[in-house]
């Protein structure tokens, strides 16, 4: 791994030095963590104070930040500007470009320069993809797929027919882009399945994660808009629409043809029902359940959902519950007395 000098490192986050511009960076490590030789980070008051014990060669630290006897790198977003160092001192490997003689290729399959397709790969008739496309091992691409640049692949992904894949767009291991989605239509004590011939439109700069089943639309298409990241095991069904820069934590899901907005925030295990709209900027807590249409910048929790300020109330006064019961049941007894005599 080529050694870095902090000058080097904070020009490429456009930082401050407060220390030694010469010193040489070899790695990243957790704060607790870092040696001599590696740079860590302290974005929060909690690691701020304990910057003096660290014994890491630099520590990258907002502005406001106070000289130390540490080396720091001053930004505006410490976790931001620890990111790209990472791919400044990480940098990503390039696989072999070609297509491994393992794969197997459809008729008409059209791809740009540079790309990478590994073993077992299928791909079927009519494929368009971009330049320096990556396909890992055992990804299976369906008829009519398009694909634009710089998109990685991660092993075992399915990206069923007609799927539009946008440029910079990774998706990881064991995903599933356009399968049916769950409609059935009752026929007595039968359920007829409704046929799921729409597609799902994936845009520019998403990531989603490992084990995500993203359905097609019945008609039309499920859209995953420009900047989405997903958290792995995230499910989203048929005809939804996710807005720009949205991010879904694991385990969250989202049912049938709901639109939520731009920068929407789903924690862990949150669910939305459908045929709801979620309006932009709105965060859903950890297993809350939303029910029911979302404002502009609402922050809601629970199940069913409420403004989550309402929510820690109700939180804190839950446990309470079986004292006030007993209190209750005292005073309805006192009142009792008191009306017999």
């Amino acid at each position: 791994m080529k050694k870095r000098s902090l000058a080097e490192i904070a020009r490429a986050v456009d930082g401050e030095i407060q220390g030694d511009p010469d010193k040489l960076i070899q790695g990243a490590a957790p704060f607790e963590e870092a040696s001599e030789e590696e740079i860590t980070f302290a974005a929060s008051p909690k690691f701020i104070k304990q910057i003096d014990r660290s014994r890491a060669g630099a520590v990258i630290v907002p502005s406001g930040v106070p000289k130390m006897a540490v080396n720091l790198v001053v930004v505006k977003n410490p976790l931001v500007a620890f990111a790209k160092i990472l791919e400044l001192l990480y940098p990503s490997v390039p696989g072999k470009t070609g297509i491994h003689s393992s794969a197997s290729v459809g008729e008409n399959f059209t791809h740009g320069s540079s790309v990478s397709i590994g073993p077992s790969v299928v791909i079927a008739d009519n494929v368009t993809i971009g330049e320096r496309v990556v396909l890992h091992p055992g990804v299976v691409i369906g008829c009519d797929v398009t694909m634009g640049d710089d998109v990685v692949i991660y092993p075992n992904v399915t990206i069923l027919e007609r799927c539009r894949i946008g440029s910079r767009v990774i998706i990881h291991a064991g995903s599933v882009i356009g399968s049916d989605g769950f409609g059935f239509a009752p026929d007595g004590e039968r359920w007829v399945k409704i046929p799921h011939k729409g597609i799902v439109r994936i845009d520019d700069d998403v990531e989603i994660g490992a084990g995500n089943t993203i359905d097609r639309g019945t008609l039309g298409q499920t859209w995953i808009q420009r900047g989405v990241k997903t958290d792995n095991l995230v499910h989203i069904a048929h005809n939804v629409t996710i807005g720009e820069n949205s991010a879904f934590a694991a385990q969250a899901g989202v049912a049938g043809s709901t639109t939520l907005g731009r920068h929407t925030v789903l924690a862990g295990q949150a669910g939305v029902g459908g045929h709801l709209i979620l309006e932009d900027f709105v965060t859903v807590g950890p297993q809350a359940g939303v029910g029911r249409d979302i404002s502009e910048g609402m922050i809601v929790s629970g199940t069913p959902e409420m403004p989550h300020k309402l929510w820690l109330r109700v939180q804190r006064t839950i446990p309470q519950l079986p004292e006030l019961k007993k209190r209750i049941a005292e005073l309805e007894k006192k009142l009792k007395n008191i009306e017999k005599k």
